[in-house]
């Protein structure tokens, strides 16, 4: 909904979000649904209520239990039964500097202020190991906002006595318990609070009369945030920006202007501001966002253009370059299918209104943002929140040349008739095992992200997969694909538990960047001969159908099972024998040891 896209007007939001709600709620959209416990600090009415509708925009659905004001260790530390029985999905703790209790004095000595602080932290840390021992799920916490007053005035920030430095130190505390945790992560509200204003966002009439911290019109800008690290742990970010040349990665109109003539570089300031702009993209694909170019361009202007010496971008940066006269949204479709992701991981940036409305219109699950000046476009990007890291993994760094060994895959397959062929000339290689540590972060990733290929459509945290993983109950299995063109990471992962001697596949998923090369069978085949030695006669496979995985609704008959149930809703269950011959399925790929 355009209105909860940034840049948003909050006040408008504030005004109006009975009737926004209404109108999210009655789209017939399906929606991931999440319990998420708030257990505050301050006040959090309002801020629940509006991180209901950037999460319904999210696509999540989201029912909430909140603590009662300033509850928040309590609920935690000592068993509150409703919290208890309400079992959250995710718990994020809406704590700012208003909470700090052991704040220094002027008068304490250095090692008071030492050990307030340790004292300080460790209050918190009891919380945080608490959660993970009672309820094995992720932990959002608020970092806290620098104080809104300088006691001391510049000296605040250096001195141990300044309240300024303290918040500080114990920030730098929550960051290192969260680089050694997983599945706890910061809502970075002092990044937030020096955006908005740290006068306005800490105004004391909204403490003092209401309990509400931040300030009431700062609670968009902290929902939306807080919605944007919601959405990633649950696999919603988008994959790919689809870019405009002109006026847009630089100024000027390169077939009119000629590549000497367009701004770029640090000669002038216009050339500097989209110089930055381009470095900031370069960097996104550092993080595994794939860069694309959608531009109404002649092929060789957009190439002189991007081949410039001063231009950061280069040709070889994008992994689709569409600079022709076709209409952008048919261009915008295109490069979603020959990336093979949908159309909804897509960002489409282009510094022209009528180009924004036209793919709107066109390709209404694409994020169009509105950009603004070029001054503004980094920002308004980064502040959208389309890739907010909560996790990097191995596969996020090697994506784009993961994406680019693709499109060689589908050159090469252009040259073969016969389609076995062409698979064995790929010389595939599969590493299939019980999920590993190793692979932890990209197993929860893909159970978050798969859409296309998943049968159950569950959805899984780390620490949800590792209780998996070590339960005798339950047989694992990752796989891992690579060939001549490249390595692909962990592209499949199915698990499933068994009971006497039946096995019940509750997930089994694939990347779609490797559907049609038969890993499936292959990842059968390993699954059959563990559920042997396991003593299993008969696997159950399941089917729950969605919007997107419509193309797996005959998955199982094609691995040989016999439906034995459907239901009017379209899910079937499926059945296999496997206690008497069992014929392999693989026959191109070579299984690694």
């Amino acid at each position: 909904m355009e209105i909860l896209h940034y840049p948003f007007d909050s006040q408008l939001i504030l005004r109006t979000k009975k009737k926004i709600r209404r109108e999210l709620l009655a789209e017939n959209t399906a929606r991931l649904k999440k319990k998420i416990a708030i257990l505050c600090g301050s006040t959090t009415a309002e801020i629940r209520v509006v991180l209901e509708l950037f999460l319904l925009d999210q696509g999540i659905e989201a029912e909430f239990y909140e603590s009662e004001y300033n509850n928040y260790w309590q609920d935690v530390m000592f068993g509150n039964p409703q919290l208890l029985d309400f079992q959250p999905d995710l718990i994020y703790i809406h704590t700012t500097s208003r909470n700090l209790s052991l704040l220094p004095k002027i008068t304490d000595y250095p090692e008071a202020i030492e050990q307030k602080l340790n004292e300080e932290f460790e209050r918190f840390q009891s919380m945080w190991e608490k959660i993970a021992e009672s309820f094995h799920c992720p932990v959002i916490q608020n970092n806290f906002e620098r104080p809104f007053f300088r006691l001391m005035g510049n000296r605040d920030i250096s001195d141990v006595h300044g309240r300024s430095n303290f918040v500080s130190r114990l920030n730098q505390k929550l960051y290192e318990y969260a680089q050694s945790h997983q599945n706890f992560y910061i809502n970075d509200i002092d990044f937030l609070s020096a955006c908005f204003g740290l006068e306005k966002w800490n105004d004391p009439f909204y403490w003092h009369m209401y309990k509400c911290a931040p300030a009431a019109p700062a609670v968009p800008e902290l929902a939306f945030n807080l919605a944007n690290i919601i959405k990633s742990i649950y696999g919603k970010n988008k994959k790919a920006l689809a870019l405009d040349l002109d006026n847009t990665l630089w100024g000027g109109v390169v077939g009119e202007d000629g590549p000497d003539k367009i701004e770029i570089g640090q000669e002038t300031a216009v050339g500097q501001v989209y110089s930055e702009f381009q470095s900031y993209l370069k960097d996104q694909q550092s993080l595994g966002v794939l860069l694309t170019i959608n531009s109404k361009n002649d092929m060789e202007n957009a190439l002189a253009g991007l081949n410039r010496p001063d231009s950061v971008l280069k040709p070889e940066d994008f992994l689709i370059i569409k600079a022709n006269w076709q209409n952008k949204d048919q261009n915008l479709k295109e490069i979603a299918e020959e990336l093979n992701i949908g159309t909804d991981a897509l960002v489409f940036v282009d510094d022209n209104p009528a180009e924004r409305h036209i793919v709107r219109s066109q390709v209404p699950d694409a994020a169009v943002p509105e950009i603004g000046e070029p001054q503004d476009y980094l920002i308004t990007l980064d502040r959208s929140g389309f890739f907010d890291v909560t996790g990097l993994s191995e596969d996020d760094l090697s994506r784009n040349e993961m994406y680019k060994a693709n499109i060689r895959r589908v050159h090469q397959q252009a040259a073969f008739t016969d389609y076995k062929e062409y698979l064995l000339s790929l010389e595939m290689k599969a590493e299939i095992k019980p999920f590993s540590s190793v692979y932890m972060a990209r197993i929860a990733q893909l159970t978050n992200k798969s859409n296309q290929f998943n049968l159950t459509t569950r959805r899984c945290t780390e620490a949800e997969l590792s209780q998996i993983a070590a339960d005798p109950g339950y047989i694992t299995l990752y796989g891992k694909l690579s060939d001549k063109f490249g390595d692909n990471g962990v592209v499949s992962v199915v698990f499933g538990h068994k009971e006497s001697d039946v096995f019940h596949i509750d997930l089994w998923l694939m990347s779609c960047r490797v559907l049609k090369r038969d890993m499936e069978f292959a990842m059968m085949d390993e699954l059959v001969r563990r559920c042997r030695a396991a003593g299993v006669k008969t696997i159950r496979g399941y089917y729950y159908p969605t919007k997107k995985n419509a193309m797996v609704k005959d998955f199982y008959g094609i691995l040989s099972f016999i439906k034995i149930d459907e239901n009017t809703d379209g899910s079937t269950i499926w059945k296999l024998d496997i206690s008497e011959a069992y014929e392999r399925k693989n026959t191109v790929i070579t299984i690694e040891e």
